[in-house]
């Protein structure tokens, strides 16, 4: 009787390691976590989320925020007039930057990062994307010819038909000067007409004599990812430009 218990026993040991084993060997069975909340946060992170929030809107961490909100640092980042008012833009809006090799070769890059796509290298509206979709005007043409920098910048901010508002992407310095560069690209020339208009513009020959090649052409402005803001979580007003 006793031989046959302790054979018993030996077997029941034997067979639970061996699901003991199995249970720690299997993939799909993380096991059992140990005092979680020691790295699982109990309050409530915006960006991290590991469970259904059964508090807020929609189950989520972060919430909208409230109307009339400003985020930090960017006050300035929208002008005060409303989508719908491209007219109002284009008689109270003026370009607050020089006509300088400088800021036409600024707007240059940020032109080609941001609206190449489907304006195009010449502003003629065949980019990749105006070509496959069509409808992107040609800037050199019909009325598209005379808008102003008030007129260009607020359908940067807003948007106007099918394209989509650049306000969150591009800051108003960049608007402005990318709004510059539009202006150049008018002319019809695309960018080989970069001299003549400055030259027209007044610039000497010696300024404008330089070809601007925009892909060789460091980051500028928030393009800079791996530039530190100078004043962190409190915005970086070097780069917020202003809106008018």
């Amino acid at each position: 009787m006793t031989h046959s218990l302790k054979i018993t026993l030996q077997a029941s040991a034997v067979l639970l390691a061996s699901v003991f084993t199995t249970a720690c060997n299997r993939a799909d069975d993380p096991g059992v976590e140990y005092a979680p909340e020691m790295y699982e946060s109990i309050p409530y992170e915006p960006l991290r989320q590991t469970s259904a929030n059964t508090i807020n809107p929609m189950g989520i961490n972060e919430r909208t925020p409230a109307v009339g909100t400003v985020a930090r640092g960017k006050l300035n980042y929208y002008s005060h007039i409303g989508k719908d008012s491209v007219g109002i833009a284009e008689r109270t809006l003026k370009e607050p930057y020089s006509y300088t090799k400088a800021n036409l070769a600024e707007g240059q890059t940020l032109y080609t990062r941001n609206c190449q796509h489907c304006h195009g290298e010449q502003g003629d509206g065949q980019g990749p994307v105006g070509i496959k979709y069509k409808g992107v005007p040609n800037y050199s043409t019909g009325a598209y010819k005379t808008m102003n920098e008030g007129h260009i910048y607020h359908v940067i901010q807003w948007g106007k038909g099918r394209m989509m508002p650049h306000g969150s992407q591009v800051n108003p310095e960049e608007r402005w000067k990318i709004a510059m560069y539009v202006r150049m690209l008018q002319e019809g020339k695309g960018p080989d007409g970069l001299t003549d208009f400055l030259k027209a513009k007044g610039m000497s020959a010696t300024d404008s004599a330089t070809t601007i090649n925009p892909t060789e052409q460091l980051p500028v402005q928030e393009a800079q990812a791996d530039k530190a803001s100078t004043t962190p979580g409190q915005g970086d007003k070097a780069r917020n430009g202003t809106a008018n």
